[in-house]
């Protein structure tokens, strides 16, 4: 038989603990405990509007800074994926929501605690959130040990589960709250009203008059008399009298309430920090599959990248995930579009006619790297995408009529900041800029941009107004807008890797809104 202490605050005795472990990271030391600085490529990519719809169901696990932290290697890329796999399959998920709501009802018991003022009662919350800390983590060991699980990291975490539920600490953590509130639920007292004062002693041998009470004025009963008792009000705390009274019972019984005190104070901290950490951590992967959920459901395509470290980019039917969420709330269709990237190629040229899909193209391409940087499944069939050190973009800006800077200063000084940090594994995307000055000098200064990104061998999207810039050499690729063949006014939304044409189309859309010379004169008069 095993041999146990007796004492019940002696179970936060210093006991050998597993090896910590992360889902997030291949090393737990990497975990992402804070905040770090939003990086210049959310705004820019809409990535802002993506993390905050995935993020907005579970704002009690601020898992916002998780999505700001993309990961520095393939190998936790990879790490990631294949914990989002296991996760997919029915049997791992619903196993998963289980726990989380065990841990979701602690939750609300901890915040209780925190509203009460009488620490009698707060012990009594406390010694309630126990019990329900010890029932989800067990539930959650014995189901999760019998699912079958391909990834390292909650393979990983099974493991230290395992081996956590059958520490001596966390086996008498349990049971030391149950003998507790035996003990407790076993006192009894004698409350004694004289006059205004409330006295409280030790339960004797009192009568009960109860029967004998009732008997006497049973004979005077004719009907059912109303009830005239008032309700008492409850929030769900005790009131100032109930508190006095447990003070004065635990005058009365001071050696079980000593032994309450020194339980709580030895087991404040009694949530294991790994645990608490997986409870966290599981819920980036949870929300980012309940925000692709959707989309699925509508025929959209999801897929697990290959990224690595090399620049050679590849995408089959990808689409902005932004602009898909937009869109499925008007019902409308999303335009899907590839690219490639190969041998000595590096930057897309994207040029095409106004309102064809150009932004948008940049955008996803940006989001694609960056989502697959963070492990998650993307918005494609398939892709091979490159693993950056940073994600930079220049995005053209209206003019602020209060800055001192003009629009073409602003540009250079935002692109020089960018030439400043980009390095070699960087991926760069500029959208239109240089636009607030002659083509000649544009073409001028797009053209000395374009050197240095090749000197450095970055990867990068560019859209711009200047189709020289397709053709500057063997690492451009021109890609270009396409428009409806019967009509062009109508855009495809669909780029197609070909030599920029120079037609931006702009006078079927001033024909197709009345605003050529001939439709303005018509409508003048």
């Amino acid at each position: 038989m095993e041999a146990r202490s007796s004492d019940p605050s002696s179970v936060a005795a210093a006991s050998a603990k597993p090896v910590a472990v992360s889902i997030l990271s291949v090393d737990p030391a990497t975990a992402f405990d804070s905040e770090p600085a939003e990086p210049s490529c959310f705004p820019d990519l809409n990535l802002d509007q993506i993390v905050a719809a995935a993020t907005a169901p579970k704002p009690e696990y601020n898992l916002v800074p998780i999505f700001r932290a993309p990961l520095p290697d393939t190998t936790n890329v990879l790490y990631r994926q294949a914990i989002f796999r296991d996760i997919e399959r029915p049997s791992v998920r619903a196993t998963l929501d289980g726990f989380a709501g065990g841990m979701r009802a602690l939750r609300a018991n901890r915040q209780q605690i925190d509203k009460i003022h009488h620490e009698r009662e707060r012990q009594a919350w406390f010694l309630d959130g126990v019990l329900l800390y010890d029932e989800a983590v067990r539930r959650f060991a014995a189901v999760f040990s019998s699912i079958e699980l391909a990834s390292p990291g909650l393979v990983a975490f099974r493991d230290y589960l395992a081996s956590y539920t059958v520490e001596e600490r966390f086996k008498r953590l349990a049971d030391a709250t149950l003998d507790l509130k035996r003990q407790l639920a076993s006192v009894s007292y004698c409350v004694y009203l004289i006059g205004s004062h409330v006295h409280v002693g030790p339960l004797d041998d009192e009568p009960d008059f109860t029967e004998e009470i009732l008997g006497v004025f049973a004979k005077f009963k004719q009907a059912d008399a109303k009830d005239h008792r008032a309700k008492l009000r409850d929030d769900g705390q005790m009131n100032h009298i109930e508190a006095r009274i447990l003070d004065l019972v635990a005058e009365l019984n001071s050696d079980l309430f000593g032994r309450l005190d020194a339980f709580v104070a030895a087991n404040t901290d009694f949530i294991d920090p790994t645990i608490a950490a997986f409870d966290r951590e599981v819920q980036f992967y949870l929300a980012w599959l309940d925000h692709i959920a959707p989309f699925r459901a509508r025929g959209l395509p999801f897929c697990y990248p290959a990224v690595m470290p090399n620049k050679e980019v590849k995408a089959e039917g990808a689409f902005d995930l932004a602009l898909a969420a937009a869109l499925a709330k008007e019902d409308r269709a999303v335009i899907a579009n590839d690219f490639e990237l190969s041998g000595d190629e590096r930057i897309l040229v994207i040029t095409g006619p106004n309102q064809g899909g150009k932004t948008t193209f940049a955008r996803m391409f940006g989001q694609l790297h960056y989502l697959a940087a963070l492990g998650c499944p993307i918005p494609a069939v398939s892709a091979r995408l490159h693993l950056f050190d940073s994600l930079l973009t220049h995005f053209e800006r209206p003019e602020v009529a209060t800055s001192e800077r003009s629009k073409l200063e602003d540009d250079l000084l935002r692109m020089r900041d960018i030439l400043d940090v980009a390095t070699e594994q960087s991926i760069i995307i500029l959208n239109e800029i240089f636009t607030s000055t002659t083509l000649a000098d544009a073409l001028w200064l797009s053209r000395e941009v374009m050197t240095r990104l090749i000197e450095r061998n970055i990867l990068g999207v560019w859209v711009t107004f200047i189709d020289e810039l397709a053709s500057f050499s063997s690492a451009t690729v021109s890609m270009v807008g396409g428009v409806d063949r019967n009509d062009d006014a109508v855009r495809t939304f669909r780029l197609t890797r070909r030599p920029a044409d120079g037609l931006a189309y702009a006078m079927a859309l001033a024909e197709r809104h009345r605003l050529t010379y001939r439709s303005l004169r018509e409508r003048i008069r």
